[in-house]
């Protein structure tokens, strides 16, 4: 068998991770053109690559497809209800920041915490008998954020597209999205509530609690993490268990 590492198939979060594996001596690269989804590793023996979109690689881990996986916290805790019991945090990556937030228009001069925007919930429905629209791709967290928080009174709408542009298009009155450096939010005048985010996230390498290791795979797992910690033996503590 191969150890299989599933990696974003493209943009930023691609050529970070593929500049963060080369600081460790190991190179990865695509295979061929960009429309194509394979790719090779140098560095290092036993190791298959696996371009993926982001979004894909929560679920390939979670299925026991792939063995190790790069990408951001927000999408492994987003799409995996049970995520402790499936996959495994290896190592925090320092790039990909971004936090899940909760924001309002910045026109709301009296909603600025999430008891304020209960409030507000709550009078909106009082005025136009409907529920207040909260746009977001998040709603597994952000709904048992609210909730945490006692606020009621909300519908969740789906938002694939641009989720700050929902309230100046007026398909949602406030939004929970990720965000790095707040100025989509600013230009689309928004504002993040002051309360604790939702989530801090960040690129992340992941290791399937479900996929099968072979002897040789275990091998090469352990090499790759003594790599990856800069030629040091990995105590249990940095490397999860691997599955049989």
């Amino acid at each position: 068998m191969m150890l299989k590492l599933g990696v974003p198939s493209k943009g930023r979060l691609m050529e970070d991770t593929f500049g963060w594996f080369a600081a460790r001596g190991i190179t990865l690269e695509r295979a061929g053109s960009e429309r194509e989804y394979a790719g090779r590793v140098d560095g290092i023996k036993g190791v298959s690559l696996m371009l993926l979109s982001a979004g894909e690689i929560p679920r390939e881990l979670a299925a026991g497809r792939i063995h190790l996986g790069v990408t951001g916290t927000d999408l492994v805790h987003e799409k995996l209800p049970l995520w402790e019991q499936l996959v495994a945090p290896v190592e925090e990556m320092g790039f990909g920041y971004a936090d899940l937030i909760l924001a309002v228009p910045q026109a709301w001069i009296d909603v600025d915490t999430l008891d304020d925007l209960d409030a507000a919930a709550a009078a909106f429905r009082a005025r136009h008998g409907i529920r207040m629209r909260i746009a977001t791709k998040y709603h597994r967290l952000v709904r048992e954020f609210l909730r945490k928080h006692g606020v009621a009174d909300y519908a969740l709408v789906d938002s694939q597209g641009a989720t700050e542009g929902t309230v100046a298009n007026e398909t949602a009155e406030a939004i929970a999205d990720i965000t790095s450096s707040g100025a989509t939010l600013e230009a689309n005048h928004l504002k993040v509530l002051r309360d604790d985010i939702i989530l801090k996230s960040q690129a992340t390498l992941w290791q399937s609690r479900v996929a099968l290791f072979d002897a040789t795979d275990k091998m090469t797992l352990a090499y790759l993490m003594e790599m990856l910690h800069g030629g040091r033996a990995v105590t249990a503590r940095q490397s999860p268990p691997t599955p049989d």
